[in-house]
């Protein structure tokens, strides 16, 4: 798999799919093993990787649209 050197710009649902599923990928986790780790359902978080539109998801970006900010992922050092 590539390394992503750039963090990755969240301006959709699409793209926050893409950056949760690079970083579960990277860090050799299967999407049981994630949802397993955090309390999510594993189908939650296919959905959020296919870039599904949920209603957290739709309500936080648009409520950084609204701040004039947007979001970036990138690799923790902690």
């Amino acid at each position: 798999m590539k390394t992503q050197k750039q963090p990755f710009r969240v301006y959709t649902p699409e793209s926050l799919g893409v950056a949760i599923r690079h970083y579960r990928q990277e860090a050799g986790l299967s999407q049981a093993d994630l949802a397993d780790r955090t309390g999510l359902n594993r189908t939650y978080l296919s959905d959020l990787e296919r870039g599904h539109e949920t209603e957290q998801v739709k309500r936080i970006l648009r409520l950084l649209k609204q701040l004039g900010v947007r979001m970036t992922l990138d690799k923790a050092d902690w």
